[in-house]
């Protein structure tokens, strides 16, 4: 990690994290989807629900189970060994405390949102802390090593297995336990098969010297992961509380297909490119050069998702889900939206992060959160697709903001997010117009059969225009994904 190859090497090997960063991730996630659909005619809203009260206790609670010392650990130049093995012995460390923690503020949780089920729930996921640090470093060593091909069995292997816990226990008639025990295994099943995959032996060792710099590098990413988990759940939060169980059960649902399909993209970046930055923190043109392509090739997978759940809301989820999650399809669409729009310039701060410079992030957080906050707690009240509408237009002040800090710390001016940008809104309005069109020729048919001709015509739409107008694009994605007979020879 510390030496420094050519550009063109760099490039590739970046890439080529991203492409295995998404193929694991992506894998898992499609067969979490798959769970969801099932479980969706298994449970019902409220349900749900009530399992989102829990989830969001522990997403609160989760900013801090490693203190930024996975980010930390990521950076760091020298003594990694001893650090990884400071690392791994505070977050063994902290797992015990925030279980602790998370058991005894159960029967509060459960208070704020009027739902005494929440404890026992709450309680028994709390587990997922101490859990969780037996494998956390294990996963950041593959993050640093841009080794993201061996991730594969770890996510793959914990999608498998909260899918078959959870659809069993609710075949079973368990409810909402289904998806407890089911994320509990799942979590079990990450730790142990990570360790199979790298071969790095964790000793409780603590290197004193070491504590102070990685915690002085984590904690300012602390606040900001504080803030990020305070701004992704907050609607949850206003929504659960002012608006009830099964509100908050359609809501979530609506949200899962953008976060499974359009945030994992910004996740797998991120995951990769992180890393791959923190390689070039004292060269500054290649830095901005990542960032930008980087900003390219995530649209070009972004906005044809995006603009394809827009579209075909309706037929997916009544393919997906069932008639009886009609009330999820515009809050869908509004939130197929929003993903789309904060996208753009999400990534800026991996660059700043790189360059230990994280407290632009919590700056940044600060401010959309106090532009967030008092907007969602007015809109709850007229409902969920007012709360999705009002996140949709924070998102455009937020990203707004982002690009001019960007203009000056990594000196990329709003034309050239534009030129980024071009590709895949040029290739995105031929997917629109054909999806568009073949969605109201076949809305006689089933849903299944109308999402899924909708989508192979607009995928086939957008593909085109991509080979048209930007062909060396195309090619450099087929080509980083092993594809190289269809990239043809000038893919990199």
């Amino acid at each position: 990690m510390t030496a420094v190859r050519p550009e063109p090497d760099l490039g590739t090997t970046a890439a080529r994290a991203v492409a295995w960063n998404y193929v694991s991730f992506a894998s898992g996630k499609v067969l979490v989807l798959v769970t969801l659909a099932v479980l969706a005619r298994l449970l019902t809203p409220s349900e749900f629900g009530i399992v989102g009260f829990a989830t969001l206790a522990l997403a609160y609670l989760a900013v801090l189970k490693d203190l930024g010392l996975g980010g930390a650990l990521i950076q760091r130049k020298d003594d990694t060994e001893e650090a990884a093995q400071t690392v791994y012995t505070l977050n063994l460390i902290l797992g015990v405390v925030l279980t602790g923690l998370t058991m005894l503020a159960a029967p509060a949780v459960a208070a704020f949102f009027r739902e005494p089920l929440v404890t026992p729930i709450l309680r028994v996921l709390a587990l997922t802390f101490v859990i969780e640090a037996l494998g956390s470093v294990h996963l950041v060593l593959l993050a640093r090593r841009l080794d993201f091909k061996r991730r594969l069995v770890p996510d793959v292997g914990r999608a498998i297995v909260k899918g078959g816990v959870s659809i069993t226990a609710a075949a079973l008639g368990m409810g909402v336990w289904a998806l407890v025990w089911g994320q509990l295994a799942s979590v079990a099943a990450s730790a142990i098969l990570v360790r199979l995959v790298i071969p790095w032996r964790p000793r409780f060792e603590l290197h004193r010297r070491l504590v102070r710099p990685l915690l002085g590098f984590g904690m300012p990413l602390v606040v900001v992961n504080i803030q990020h988990a305070v701004w992704a759940n907050l609607d949850y939060v206003v929504i659960g509380r002012m608006l009830g169980d099964a509100a908050l059960g359609v809501y979530t649902l609506a949200y899962r297909l953008p976060e499974l399909l359009i945030q994992s993209i910004w996740r797998v970046v991120a995951g990769a490119a992180f890393p791959f930055f923190s390689t070039l923190q004292d060269r500054p043109d290649l830095l901005r050069s990542g960032f930008l392509k980087a900003l390219r090739f995530s649209q070009l997978l972004v906005v044809p998702l995006a603009l394809g759940l827009i579209i075909t809301a309706e037929p997916a989820v009544g393919a997906l889900f069932g008639d009886q999650w009609d009330e999820a399809v515009p809050v869908l669409r509004i939130l197929a939206l929003f993903t789309l729009v904060a996208s753009v310039g999400y990534n800026a701060g991996d660059v700043y992060k790189a360059i230990g410079r994280s407290g632009i992030l919590a700056k940044l957080g600060l401010v959309d959160l106090l532009v967030l906050a008092p907007a969602l707690v007015l809109a709850a009240p007229h409902g969920i697709i007012a709360v999705a509408w009002t996140h949709t237009a924070v998102s455009v002040f937020d990203v707004a903001i982002r690009l001019l800090v960007a203009r000056r710390f990594i000196r990329v001016g709003f034309a050239d997010v534009a030129r980024q940008l071009l590709p895949a809104y040029r290739a995105g309005a031929a997917l629109a117009a054909v999806a568009a069109g073949t969605l109201w020729a076949t809305s006689g048919l089933a849903d299944p059969l109308s999402l899924a001709l909708t989508a192979v015509a607009g995928g086939t739409a957008y593909l085109a225009v991509l080979a048209r107008w930007s062909r060396r694009d195309l090619q450099r994605m087929l080509g980083w994904v092993g594809l190289r007979r269809l990239a043809g020879k000038e893919a990199v």
